[in-house]
């Protein structure tokens, strides 16, 4: 087992979870509800990341960070070394790689969200944030929750875009994906199968409390109605 992939792979996802988490909410109310001209091509782009085929997308953002480019240019002068193949590099791609999976659900619960609602809070004197923080957020909360352990569960699992930004590097870029991935190649099935088993249960386990919470909620809102 090897322990410094596995808590590479949960500081990864963690991370990536609590950086969406405000730009998800922020993003997704905004989608839910305002209108405006060709939004349907800033939806599609932000889902791109589900139908292109990972090692596309690492490709490109192989590209767009790499010592070359000028994001790669200004991370350098910022910091002194290259955004490619190091924790950093790594945590923007996964970023933007997991923005469908922390905006869509956070957008569609929003939109669940009846139009009287907010419109019948702001009459009784509430402020915009006052109305987002009593009203909105505790109604969304279980499409908030979903996306949040989605992007924690596709961020350990994810291989391809991992492996093109970060490659392998010990305790640098190498996840829990990879580690399994290189025991194979080594035909170390024993070490691959109890890596992939603690894999399946952390995310069975991230997803069972998820619906759990989900379903918690719902019973003390009818138990309230």
């Amino acid at each position: 087992m090897e322990w410094a992939a596995l808590l590479l792979s949960l500081k990864l996802a963690i991370g990536t979870m609590l950086i969406l988490l405000p730009i998800g909410i922020w993003v997704g109310r905004k989608l839910a509800w305002s209108q405006f001209r060709n939004k349907y091509l800033l939806e599609a782009l932000l889902a791109l990341p589900l139908v292109l085929p990972p090692t596309v997308l690492g490709f490109y953002l192989l590209l767009a960070m790499g010592a070359e480019s000028p994001v790669g240019r200004a991370y350098h002068a910022l910091f002194g070394q290259q955004l490619t193949f190091s924790f950093a590099g790594l945590l923007l791609a996964s970023l933007l790689f997991n923005l469908p999976f922390a905006i869509q659900p956070m957008q569609r619960a929003f939109e669940a969200i009846p139009r009287e609602v907010r419109e019948a809070a702001r009459c009784c004197g509430l402020s915009p944030w006052r109305v987002l923080r009593r009203i909105e957020l505790p109604l969304a909360w279980p499409g908030i929750l979903s996306a949040m352990v989605l992007t924690f569960a596709h961020t350990l699992g994810e291989f391809g875009v991992v492996l093109m930004v970060g490659g392998s590097i010990p305790g640098e870029t190498r996840t829990i994906a990879i580690a399994i991935y290189d025991r194979v190649q080594a035909f170390d099935e024993q070490a691959a199968g109890i890596m992939s088993a603690v894999l399946l249960l952390i995310s069975l386990l991230a997803i069972g409390l998820s619906y759990f919470a989900t379903s918690h909620l719902a019973q003390g809102r009818k138990a309230h109605d």
